[in-house]
């Protein structure tokens, strides 16, 4: 295994593309982590170049300072990846893992602080170092997607909260349905059952959804 970069002050700046004044800057901000210290010399690491490039592109995407600091803040207290994952990761689902700027990309003007902390409370998002970890690739596009339809990523981050609810009283339903009629190695198997049952059965809500919605409109009219 090659042994960890280390870079000093200047040449941590050099390798960024700003001064000695703007590192001192950022780490007066307490954008940057504390570095390394051998005596009177400060040693910092390619997790603070990450963090550097990161607060360039987040700057050149229209967040200040501040804003940038607070999401670091909340990245910095966030839950670890292993945490998040578990023992063991998701059988179905497909972490993703994201740089910040990558995450600001996909959710343009909307990752703010109180955004980001909601997701990190929820679960979606974990920490690794200098990435984000989505739990999942479905929710993550869904999510961005919903976005870019002119929903507020609040919102979605709400309706998530809820959803999540009512997942884990199906996941309990089922749970005891299988266990109760067989041996619990059925419930592995006989999941993809349970997700069609819900799946069908969130079509057909949705369709009376849209059809006493029509009903309304030309009640109305």
């Amino acid at each position: 295994m090659a042994d960890k970069q280390e870079y000093r002050m200047a040449e941590l700046a050099e390798r960024a593309g700003i001064t000695v004044r703007t590192l001192r800057f950022y780490r007066e901000r307490g954008l940057l982590a504390p570095p390394r210290r051998e005596g009177r010399i400060a040693w910092y690491d390619d997790h603070h170049l990450a963090r550097l490039r990161t607060i360039a592109a987040l700057l050149e995407r229209g967040h200040t300072l501040s804003g940038i600091a607070e999401l670091a803040e909340a990245l910095d207290h966030g839950r670890d990846v292993a945490d998040l994952l578990g023992v063991a990761p998701p059988t179905e689902e497909e972490p993703v893992r994201l740089t910040p700027e990558e995450l600001a990309a996909r959710f343009e003007g909307e990752v703010t602080p109180e955004n980001l902390a909601a997701a990190l409370d929820l679960g979606y998002l974990g920490t690794d170092g200098d990435e984000i970890v989505h739990i999942s690739r479905r929710l993550l596009d869904v999510s961005s997607a919903l976005v870019r339809e002119g929903i507020p990523l609040a919102e979605v981050l709400s309706a998530g909260a809820r959803v999540r609810q009512h997942a884990d009283a199906l996941a309990d339903l089922f749970t005891d349905l299988i266990v109760r009629h067989g041996p619990e190695e059925n419930l592995h198997r006989l999941r993809p059952l349970a997700r069609s049952v819900v799946e069908a059965e969130l079509s057909l809500a949705l369709d009376r959804r849209v059809r006493e919605r029509k009903e309304g409109e030309q009640g109305e009219d």
